[in-house]
């Protein structure tokens, strides 16, 4: 048993089975044994590998979508450029590489890493510590929070962001829906079972009340308030968004809580604080947010989203003149992050921008 398995047993002990949304943020940000802030999970010695982890070419493609938003909002020379949640800075690492070739005088203000762990902070600061300060835009400065940044036109990404945010959890039962808990059962084994807190009947999506028993419906309050709270900013002082993650496009049943440890999946409640816990996210709920803030938002899947940037094209240029077996790693890469089978269809990308305003390959509307 982990130690902070004995903590959660602990403290559902002295005050009961606690909801999906307290286990997830105990299991994930607990102090002292929370997986991100006592663990490395990314790339190939951790536990997953995000897309800017497998190759050079996502990071690339999405400064060359920022850039085309920043020109497309009318390219003001105080536009903030930030990630939130940005891993190990691989990211940022080569959207600020791509940023200098595309612009070198790209009149940015501030470039800005959001992210709440000391840890990971610092993992960042050393992943940029040798990227010279391209154009006019300096140093990239850290904030915990969106509304530490400085004012201005923000230009923001997150890529695999909302996924870890805690969910809560409701369940089908005889009695109807129900708060689903994480609680102690009798071999003294941490369970899922039913509590007794019921959802506010105005969040099911349609067909809840025919679904079966054992049915699953999942909310995410923390995600929907982060959105708010980046889509507000947004609209008061201008700029963009793009969020990538995997998920679906609509409120649906289902229970997506999974848990990765080692590369494989895991039992979500066989090792906390040691394996990544993440639930599929509801854009359509986010794209609502966004929405009644009075942006437009557009989704489409990571694989289009890519190639309409140029990915094949991308690819072909950076496999020029390499040996066969370079190039066979380049179509690799080009395959997981754009084919069918791999991120190119679970993994969607939702663009927030103001009402009018449209950055291929993103169509009109939104």
């Amino acid at each position: 048993m982990t130690e902070l398995k004995e903590k959660i047993a602990r403290l559902i002990e002295a005050a009961g089975p606690m909801s999906i949304s307290g286990y997830m943020a105990l299991c994930l940000f607990d102090p002292e044994h929370g997986y991100y802030t006592a663990r490395e999970p990314f790339g190939r010695g951790g536990d997953f590998i995000t897309a800017p982890e497998v190759s050079q070419m996502f990071g690339e493609l999405v400064a060359v979508w920022l850039y085309a938003a920043w020109q497309a909002c009318g390219a003001p020379e105080d536009a903030i450029i930030a990630e939130i949640g940005p891993g190990r800075g691989t990211l940022m690492k080569d959207m600020l590489r791509a940023l200098d070739r595309l612009d070198r005088g790209f009149a940015a203000r501030h470039v800005a890493m959001i992210e709440a762990s000391p840890r990971l902070a610092a993992v960042q600061k050393e992943m940029l510590s040798g990227v010279p300060a391209p154009g006019a835009y300096g140093r990239p400065q850290w904030y915990r929070r969106v509304e530490d940044l400085p004012e201005g036109p923000l230009f923001i990404v997150g890529n695999e962001l909302f996924d870890a945010l805690p969910i809560h959890q409701y369940v089908k039962s005889a009695a109807g829906w129900r708060e689903r808990v994480v609680g102690v059962g009798e071999d003294g084994a941490l369970a899922f079972m039913a509590g007794a807190g019921a959802p506010d009947p105005t969040l099911l999506p349609p067909g809840a009340d025919a679904a079966p028993e054992s049915a699953v419906f999942e909310a995410a309050p923390s995600r929907e308030a982060l959105m708010e709270t980046i889509a507000g900013r947004l609209a008061a002082q201008g700029g963009a968004g793009l969020f990538i993650d995997y998920g679906y496009e609509g409120p649906a049943l289902g229970d997506t809580l999974q848990a990765v440890r080692r590369h494989a999946y895991d039992d979500a409640l066989a090792h906390p604080g040691e394996a990544d816990l993440t639930a599929h996210v509801d854009f359509a709920a986010l794209a609502r947010i966004a929405g009644g803030e009075g942006l437009g938002a557009w989704l489409m899947p990571q694989g289009a989203f890519l190639l309409g940037l140029g990915l094949l094209e991308r690819a072909g240029r950076l496999g020029a003149e390499r040996s066969a077996e370079e190039q066979e790693r380049i179509r690799g890469e080009v395959e997981r992050l754009a084919g069918p089978e791999a991120m190119g269809t679970l993994f969607k990308v939702l663009a927030v921008m103001p009402r009018g305003v449209a950055v291929p390959p993103f169509g009109g509307g939104g």
